[in-house]
């Protein structure tokens, strides 16, 4: 278990309960507010103000639906515009970089004319650094940037198996480990509620989020300097080696029962107890890394 238990999240796990499938955003809303709330911890007194500053402007993001009041709000915003994809689609492409599996890794790759997480990553960033735009514009760089630093963590938003786009293509046809749902923001509107079979990606974006956060209270806290310098290492580029990387190890070869590379696999995707528990600590992983690195990058951008 990492950390220790807190007993503000003691209260919010007395809250769990068990749900339905539903479709599923990346890392799911539980996902990217721990996300947040590690970041919240973590960021200096100065990087805080700055962001208090910022969010000020969130009625001219011109987004009723879909607020931006906080650092928990900005971690689910642009999940929550999908419900207008009229006006935000040319931004979904933003939230992977698919690199498959079974080929040699490259940066380069799947990011036509910067339509992908590294990119958008690094192009937000420059926009939340630069003073002299206008706050609304520096508001939303905010929101796409904290987001993005969650998305990259999830290993099906870095990597896919037999061009399954992520794991969107694989459905999970045996198994049935019990889901967990904890509260969160900028819930999207719902606008087909027809039950669908899970996904292999929409098992992670929630169920092994909800389970990681379940199992480890103490995820979300301030955390020793030691340990945040020892965490919030790398670059957006090695933050996606990493996805992809844990992908091919954990998720890909856990769910088929062997590495997906070595050959035919059987047409059922298994996923069971055994499975969700053995990647659990994999989930824990991945949300702590994304928080505090997202603090520094916080850090590093409005503080100086």
């Amino acid at each position: 278990m990492i950390g220790s238990a807190r007993g503000a999240w003691r209260a919010v796990l007395a809250l769990l309960t068990l749900v339905a499938a539903q479709p599923a955003l990346a890392w799911g809303g539980a996902g990217h507010d721990a996300i947040a709330a590690i970041a919240t911890a973590n960021i200096r007194p100065a990087t805080a103000a700055r962001i208090r500053d910022l969010v000020k402007a969130d009625p001219q993001l011109g987004t009723r639906d879909c607020r931006v009041r906080s650092l928990k709000e900005a971690s689910s915003w642009p999940d929550c515009l999908r419900v207008d994809a009229w006006r935000w689609g040319y931004t979904f492409p933003w939230h992977f970089q698919d690199m498959n599996v079974c080929a040699a890794f490259d940066i380069k790759a799947n990011c036509a004319d910067g339509n992908c997480v590294t990119a958008q990553i690094e192009r937000n960033r420059r926009i939340l650094a630069d003073a002299s735009l206008p706050r609304v514009q520096r508001l939303e760089a905010l929101a796409f940037l904290v987001h993005f630093v969650g998305d990259i963590h999830q290993p099906l938003h870095g990597a896919e198996f037999d061009h399954d786009a992520g794991g969107n293509r694989e459905t999970v046809i045996n198994g049935k480990p019990e889901p967990y749902i904890l509260p969160t923001s900028n819930q999207p509107k719902v606008v087909n509620a027809t039950p669908k079979p899970p996904t292999l990606h929409w098992f992670w974006d929630k169920w092994m989020a909800e389970r990681a956060l379940a199992a480890n209270p103490g995820l979300v806290r301030r955390y020793a300097a030691a340990d945040r310098a020892r965490i919030a290492t790398g670059t957006p580029a090695d933050w996606l080696k990493e996805s992809w990387e844990a992908a091919r190890a954990i998720v890909y070869t856990g769910a088929y029962g062997r590495d997906p590379c070595d050959g035919p696999l059987k047409p059922e995707l298994t996923i069971d107890e055994a499975t969700a528990q053995a990647a659990a600590p994999l989930a824990a992983q991945r949300l702590q890394q994304a928080g505090l690195r997202l603090a520094k990058l916080l850090d590093e951008t409005l503080a100086g």
